[in-house]
């Protein structure tokens, strides 16, 4: 019986840490106008349509995956568990984001056996999150991201990363 149990315990951690998905390399940021008061917001409208930069290689964003479609499903996802609603003829809120990469992005990075640091391609990537007031057209709000561009990711490593950015971008949106 010990064994069964220390076996599927065994089981579970390698299946769990398996499923982690890298979120290390992620920074995000926000800042909201002071004078704002987010809790009277309850209606939001998609401002014009968003395009992330186009990838012909499929080097970040994988084929047949559509970051577009998958960030603004989740913005809406998120928005509305804060009580918004969607209202496109009577919005308080416009909602913009925009996102892109930078495939000949440069940093230091360090051998770990010499200790000496070179500079390397690591592309980076980002997204920023914009809600505007809707009666004064000012911006309220904005959320940014940044991360590297994860190597031979896949659709799944994509949404859920994507899924970690706004899920706690949203978070820093005050009540």
């Amino acid at each position: 019986m010990k064994k069964i149990i220390l076996t599927i315990m065994v089981m579970a951690w390698f299946v769990t840490g398996c499923a982690q998905v890298p979120t290390k390399d992620i920074n995000i940021a926000a800042e909201a106008d002071p004078k704002a008061n987010f809790s009277g917001y309850k209606a939001y409208a998609w401002l014009g349509s968003a395009e992330i930069l186009h990838d012909e290689h499929g080097q970040w964003e994988p084929t047949p995956f559509d970051a577009d479609a998958e960030i603004k499903y989740l913005l809406d996802r998120e928005l509305r568990g804060r009580g918004m609603m969607e209202n496109s003829s009577d919005p308080d809120l416009f909602v913009a984001f925009i996102a892109g990469v930078d495939m000949d992005a440069l940093d230091l990075k360090t051998n770990p056996d010499t200790k000496i640091e070179t500079l390397e391609n690591v592309p980076q990537g980002g997204m920023a999150v914009i809600l505007i007031d809707a009666e004064s057209g000012f911006v309220i709000w904005v959320g940014v991201a940044t991360g590297d561009v994860q190597h031979n990711a896949n659709a799944d490593m994509a949404k859920a990363r994507l899924d970690y950015v706004v899920t706690n971008m949203i978070k820093k949106l005050p009540k």
